[in-house]
């Protein structure tokens, strides 16, 4: 997917409405424990079909149909071969661990097949914590933990190279861990404690240091990826006993093997094949290479298979650099290597049968098949093979079983050319926004990091729509119904053919604005829609005002009032009423005639906060509930003349409401923050007097906090936006 920006860790700002003071009565301590839901919750993900970036897949060199794949930011998976279903691994991770979703690197135990290794850490930045380290005796069912010194960056550029985790090939207890900044670490108790030791090539504060570790016999490799590229600045490197570490001799140089991306040995002809680009990946890639080392008297062979470079038929360049490279254990000489970064002509596969003398293109005859995620498509007919390939895998036991992954799926097949999504289970999007309709087909529509919106007919298959079209968006910036016309919906995002559209069917089928303010294509944001569909307000960052529509995006007029930067909020029972909060000044303001002018009301508040949220209660006109991260959460029940601070939790970072309990008169609301002394999920059917936590220690899912929703249909239903694992939804069991 992306780096960090909000593209990847979204948060959702926060609006309410105008004139008075806040009240803010003195804050009343930390709640009492909340109590475990009654019979526990099931949680489950809604089914979209992966959306996210595999950055490495791993069988199991002993074990028929074992294998483990990791993500860029929504943690590690174990295949289940008796369910064809990916099982999640890291669901524990919790709110103040959210870096460690990001899979850096992992490794197998090719002598003891229960033991698992996994380091973590999503970002290197000097924000991000360290990195840590989880080991299993039980294919990642329970887990140990070590904390690093070090950080890593399983969402940076590099992170679909090479796994920088091995298990040394002599002796199990002892670990190989490649860091980008910090040169290689080694730990000899199986991944307890871990010493930097002496390596020949220094990191730099930019570059990506270890690129790869795998072993060729009883020799461990290590790529390098701060070298130029150029004679005499090695970029692979070895150690035959795995205590001195030396240039490999006569490497490939240049610019087409400036970076070592991936390697695979083939143990029946003794050679080492290293797939080359001219940075990390999985942008930027413009050139690269294919070259095998014959470890038996080092020599160097290149089998690029198509190199870089040439004409395209619109009179283009054919630029990319080769990724995911996998040997088939099976049979030797046969071997697997990706382009990646490759736009022209689009990636493929390459494999050969002779050792690298030829090789044929698997794109070229593949039938791709993509019934269980139509959303591959990307709003056309036809899906495409791929892009970012870099993680590619043969099993060992099965050389016609292939698979690979993309920015957004996995892709396998049992004949080479027959291709479908081997990802039920594995699902890593971003959401950033939830609407749970409270009439129609759908209980469910998304908004997403890179795949827009969805339209969720049922929750235990991908959508059948696919990805919402016309037009279609990579990340969706808003979404809204109307509340008294819910079959209304409008939309915002990033697109080539328009950034916001309206649907009058529940979000089933959509129709593009016909206009659209100056700034939309660069700064689209957050949109709203007034309690009967007559009005739309559109915000576009803190530079630009706000506008206004009243007849479905066909013209727009400036709000000169509206704060800017603020995310507008309809009042669900008066259509004439809107809010918006201004966290630059801890203001609340507030509109009476549709949106045209607004006004200040209350004063005040937490400003400077850029992880807020307003949410105004269903059916009720001035009921608003305002969430600052640094300072709790508010409540208005006079259109945000006043509020008064919540003194039942302490942090809340996102909130929102499903159908109230029986014989209760208030809608159930749902709340992510904390009201003891853990970030969780939370459950009040009497008005936030008391909360019941409704997720437990194994379902936490890192950071949550862009958006939570009650299913206004079916009390104890919600929804949970992740930030790297998609929807999770949870009923009581």
């Amino acid at each position: 997917m992306s780096t960090f920006h909000l593209s990847r860790r979204s948060v959702l700002a926060g609006t309410a409405a105008a004139a008075a003071v806040v009240s803010l009565p003195a804050i009343q301590g930390r709640a009492q424990a909340a109590s475990p839901a009654a019979g526990g919750y099931r949680w489950r993900n809604v089914v979209q079909g992966g959306t996210g970036f595999v950055t490495g897949v791993l069988f199991h060199p002993s074990v028929r149909g074992l294998a483990y794949a990791r993500t860029d930011i929504g943690g590690a998976y174990r295949w289940d071969d008796g369910t064809d279903r990916w099982i999640p691994l890291t669901d524990h991770i919790g709110w103040d661990d959210w870096n460690l979703l990001g899979v850096e690197a992992m490794a197998v135990d090719p002598a003891h097949p229960n033991r698992l290794y996994l380091a973590l850490g999503t970002y290197a930045q000097s924000w991000a914590g360290n990195g840590a380290v989880l080991r299993s005796e039980d294919r990642g069912a329970t887990w140990k933990r070590t904390d690093l010194t070090v950080k890593l960056g399983g969402n940076e550029d590099g992170r679909g190279c090479g796994e920088r985790l091995l298990v040394d090939p002599r002796d199990s207890d002892t670990l190989w861990l490649g860091t980008r900044h910090d040169g290689l670490l080694k730990s000899t108790d199986r991944g307890a404690t871990w010493k930097a030791v002496s390596f020949p090539a220094t990191p730099s504060a930019t570059g990506q240091g270890v690129t790869l570790l795998v072993a060729a016999g009883r020799t461990v490799y290590a790529g390098w990826g701060d070298s130029d590229g150029t004679a005499g600045k090695p970029t692979l490197y070895r150690t035959s006993d795995g205590t001195t570490w030396e240039a490999v001799p006569k490497q490939p140089a240049g610019t087409a093997a400036k970076v070592p991306i991936r390697a695979a040995y083939d143990r029946h002809t003794r050679e080492l094949y290293v797939t080359y680009a001219n940075a990390p990946g999985p942008n930027g890639q413009s050139d690269g290479s294919v070259h095998k080392l014959r470890t038996t008297d080092g020599k160097w062979t290149e089998v690029t298979p198509v190199k870089p470079g040439g004409a395209t038929s619109d009179g283009g360049t054919d630029s990319f650099g080769y990724g995911g490279c996998a040997v088939d254990a099976r049979h030797p000489g046969t071997v697997v290597v990706s382009t990646n970064n490759r736009w022209a002509l689009v990636d493929t596969l390459y494999r050969t049968t002779d050792g690298g003398r030829t090789w044929k293109s698997l794109k070229d005859k593949a039938v791709l098949d993509v019934s269980e995620t139509p959303y591959l498509k990307w709003g056309g007919d036809k899906p495409k093979f791929g892009w970012w390939i870099q993680a590619l895998a043969v099993d060992p036991y099965d050389s016609q079983h292939v698979v690979y992954g993309t920015g957004a799926t996995l892709y396998g097949t049992r004949d080479l050319k027959r291709w479908a999504p081997q990802i039920r289970g594995l699902e890593e999007a971003s959401i950033r926004q939830l609407i749970s309709p409270p009439a129609g087909e759908a209980h469910l529509i998304s908004g997403s990091g890179d795949i827009g919106v969805m339209y969720h007919e049922r929750l235990t298959a991908s959508p059948s729509r696919g990805m919402a079209s016309n037009p279609v968006f990579g990340t969706a910036t808003g979404l809204a119904l109307a509340a008294a016309e819910p079959s209304y919906v409008v939309r915002a995002g990033w697109g080539d053919n328009g950034n916001g559209a309206y649907s009058n069917d529940g979000g089933k089928t959509w129709a593009p604005f016909t206009s659209q303010p100056p700034m939309a294509k660069s700064a689209p944001g957050p949109i709203a829609t007034n309690a009967d569909g007559s009005v739309l307000l559109w915000s576009f960052g803190a530079a630009n005002p706000g506008y206004r529509s009243a007849d479905d995006g066909a013209t727009w007029s400036e709000v000169a009032s509206f704060p800017k930067g603020a995310v507008p909020v309809a009042d669900p029972a008066d259509a004439t009423r809107f809010y918006a909060f201004d966290t630059t000044t801890g203001t609340l303001h507030a509109s009476t005639d549709s949106g045209k002018t607004f006004s200040a009301r209350a004063t005040g508040l937490n400003s400077g906060d850029t992880e807020f949220q307003l949410t105004a209660a269903p059916g009720r006109s001035g009921d608003l509930w305002l969430s600052l991260k640094w300072n709790g959460l508010y409540r208005s029940t006079d259109g945000g003349a006043t509020f008064t601070k919540v003194g039942s939790c302490w942090a809340s970072y996102t909130l929102g409401f499903g159908k109230a309990a029986e014989g209760a008169s208030y809608p159930a609301v749902y709340l992510v923050g904390s009201t003891e002394n853990i970030t969780a999920v939370y459950r009040s059917d009497d008005e936030a007097k008391t909360w019941t936590r409704i997720n437990d220690d194994q379902h936490q899912w890192g950071w949550i906090g862009a958006a939570v929703t009650g299913d206004p249909r079916i009390h104890g239903r919600v929804y949970i936006a992740t930030n790297g694992r998609g929807v999770q939804y949870g009923e009581p069991s």
